[in-house]
């Protein structure tokens, strides 16, 4: 009788260890999503060593997103489909084109009543918090999809801006992303123990940048550095009117000054992803976690004599974009084929066993993260922008992994070919080239009839 009795017993143990494994293989993971608010793809430290001689920025350093990127994947070609704000982080939530999903402005609210990979995450049996910069016109109260939120209306403000929490106005003292951190930080402390799904918003590097918009440990950071011209500067986009008054073309942010101070805001994002990752580590979720870090759109620093963004040159459209997952993913890899902000939704709810929405149209990158690359997987994408303001037009596009056409509306004269390869700075205009125009005009016509492309949105509802 002992005999059995410590027989079962030994059974017991090995089965308890042969299952705790799988339990936690087994566990949904928790999904932190990370974006910035402007910027640029060559904005962190690793890809400005990765240019070498084409680096305009070679002294900043992101120690915390080269770590990042050591610990798990770098997508080195992620692109937004629309470069504006709020569209690309409307875009992130719904896994939909802007002319889908009705928010092609920065004054649109985001409908409470949208289908999101938050709501649909929500539903499922996850926590679902949104902390920071939200960004959609001024819309107030809890962020729709998530049954937490700590967040400010419109831009707020970098020092001691009030928060509203679950919709209650509620004051802060600190930095913006500090005090974004610091919600985050706590959230996780509160909701280790289920799977959560949550979403920070920084507002760096968005303008007004630097002086009284910076911590004091930031103000004085890379005083010595100088940026780096290209060769696009001084050269106006095609469709870039001069100033009537001087008949001179405008040079966007190409101020040193202006470098300067979006790279402390820069610094200050890579201290608190370090806080972020610090905080996972410390308890114990880290393998458990998927981190997505990102933007909502690039930047321009005076190339075609452009600042701010909208056009979809590549230093707009293209973002970017981290992610581990020490479960599935690898480290240190390195990813080349084409990713969207609309396939984010997918993504989320693929990784955690969730149907993704029949109305979804990114993809999900899943097995290319994992090292997977699905036979199917797509070779060019549709970008869009519709006039809002400033003097970029309504315009539709296609980027493939070597080549872009841009077509604007009412201008055919405008129409722009580029090898993105050969031509990184998108300076030599291949229009006339009938054969290649020819081919990526077809492939333009099937990717807006694939993603039901029309020019005239109709705008969300609230």
């Amino acid at each position: 009788m002992n005999n059995t009795r410590l027989f079962l017993f030994w059974i017991g143990l090995i089965a308890v260890a042969c299952t705790v494994p799988l339990q936690a293989a087994d566990r949904k993971p928790n999904f932190l999503f990370i974006y910035t608010d402007d910027q640029r793809w060559d904005a962190m430290g690793l890809v400005q060593r990765e240019l070498g001689e084409r680096a305009r920025f070679p002294w900043y350093q992101s120690p915390n997103m080269d770590r990042l990127a050591a610990e798990g994947v770098r997508f080195r070609n992620a692109f937004v489909t629309l470069s504006l704000c709020a569209p690309s982080r409307a875009a992130f939530l719904t896994g939909r084109y802007n002319h889908m999903n009705g928010i092609v402005d920065n004054d649109t609210a985001f409908p409470t009543n949208a289908v999101t990979y938050a709501s649909l995450l929500r539903d499922s049996g996850y926590r679902t918090a949104y902390i920071g910069k939200w960004h959609m016109g001024e819309q107030k109260g809890q962020r729709p999809g998530f049954d937490y939120s700590a967040s400010f209306i419109g831009h707020g403000r970098y020092m001691d801006c009030p928060f509203e929490i679950n919709g209650v106005l509620t004051p802060t003292t600190g930095w913006l992303d500090d005090v974004s951190t610091a919600f985050a930080i706590e959230y996780m402390k509160q909701n280790r123990d289920r799977p959560f799904a949550m979403a920070v918003g920084f507002k760096s590097p968005h303008s007004p940048r630097g002086g009284k918009n910076l911590p004091e440990r930031l103000k004085k950071l890379y005083s010595n550095e100088v940026s780096r011209t290209t060769p696009s500067m001084g050269i106006p986009a095609i469709y870039h009117k001069p100033d009537p008054k001087t008949g001179k073309y405008g040079q966007g942010f190409a101020e040193n000054a202006a470098h300067l101070d979006y790279f402390r805001h820069m610094a200050g994002v890579d201290e608190n992803l370090g806080k972020l990752l610090s905080a996972l580590d410390a308890l114990a979720i880290s393998e458990d976690t998927v981190i997505v870090y990102t933007s909502d759109n690039g930047y321009f620093f005076g190339e075609h004599c452009l600042g701010d963004k909208r056009a979809i040159y590549e230093e707009a459209l293209r973002v970017p974009m981290l992610v581990r997952y020490p479960r599935l993913f690898g480290k240190g890899k390195v990813v080349d084929e084409l990713v969207l902000n609309i396939d984010l939704a997918p993504t989320l709810l693929d990784l955690a066993g969730v149907p993704v929405h029949s109305e979804m149209q990114g993809v999900s990158w899943k097995g290319l993260a994992a090292g997977q690359k699905p036979a199917n997987w797509r070779t060019s994408f549709l970008a869009e922008y519709y006039k809002e303001m400033g003097d970029t037009p309504t315009l539709v596009g296609i980027r493939t992994a070597t080549e872009k056409l841009i077509k604007y509306k009412g201008h055919d004269e405008w129409t722009e070919v580029f090898d993105v390869v050969l031509d990184p700075c998108e300076m030599k205009n291949k229009v006339s080239d009938p054969a290649v125009t020819a081919r990526l005009a077809t492939e333009l016509e099937a990717q807006m009839k694939a993603m039901k492309y029309t020019e005239s949105p109709q705008r969300a509802k609230p």
